[in-house]
């Protein structure tokens, strides 16, 4: 890292403290001593499909015990931007989604659009509705922009290509509130009472944790566990901070050096 002290460490979830369906093998280990080290701690996550309650209730499962303001996630930032804009948003989100967010309007005008996993929801009609209010002069919001996510089953598509389709068609350029925005990250920190220059951020993917984590002005851990292979596979890793083979040795790292 630097020789300046490490404050906080930002954590993403899926891929970095569990995959497939599992925890990774020392995660709640390593979770357990960074808070025995006294460094501030978030865990990030770009999941766009449901609320941050059930996403606290799902890391419990893993063994991982997080309090509700350690959670940072797009649907949050979301809630907070358009509550405070007045705005009238067509969504395109989860149906667990519409019942939580706020100025969901099922009529125009439209001053916003917000697209997030809509999995459950999507159709022609859905996504056509999208991009008339984008035409009509509603701002396109995206809750994050991954191309694919990872399940037990195997790769599914991820946000981002609806996302792409929307602004292609529309020839509009979304606002990213989730990884790798820089708000999303500045936000994070602020929420510490930190600056950015005082995080590291460790994640499994190159393109959201590592590239927007170096954009925002962070330190980053690049992890071998999750999306690693693949974009090692594709010249996508090698720009973090750091590399190690999982969060386990996030502690280490972080106590060897005295950074804290």
């Amino acid at each position: 890292m630097t020789d300046a002290a490490v404050r906080a460490v930002l954590l993403d979830l899926e891929g970095t403290l569990y995959a497939r369906g599992r925890a990774i093998e020392g995660a709640a280990e390593a979770v357990a001593e960074l808070r025995e080290l006294g460094v501030g701690l978030r865990f990030l996550t770009n999941t766009d499909s449901k609320p941050a309650e059930r996403i606290q209730a799902e890391l419990a499962g893993y063994g991982l015990d997080v309090a509700a303001d350690e959670l940072f996630t797009p649907v949050v930032a979301a809630a907070q931007l358009l509550s405070a804009a007045g705005a009238r948003t067509y969504p395109l989100v989860s149906r667990e989604l519409r019942e939580v967010l706020p100025t969901l309007v099922d009529e125009p005008p439209y001053t916003h659009v917000l697209i997030g996993d809509c999995r459950d929801t999507l159709d022609y009609a859905a996504l056509d509705g999208a991009f008339r209010a984008v035409r009509g002069g509603a701002r396109l919001l995206a809750l994050q922009t991954g191309r694919y996510f990872k399940r037990a089953d195997g790769d599914h598509l991820d946000t981002g290509a609806v996302v792409a389709a929307v602004a292609y068609a529309s020839g509009a350029e979304a606002r990213v509130l989730g990884k790798p925005a820089t708000d999303f990250f500045e936000l994070a920190a602020a929420s510490l009472g930190l600056p950015v220059s005082a995080c590291v951020v460790v994640g499994d993917d190159a393109t959201t944790d590592i590239a927007g984590g170096l954009a925002a002005g962070c330190r980053t851990v690049q992890v071998r566990t999750g999306k690693y292979e693949d974009q090692r596979a594709e010249g996508l890793t090698g720009r973090a901070t750091h590399e190690v083979d999982s969060v386990a040795a996030i502690g280490p790292l972080v106590r060897d050096r005295g950074l804290v």
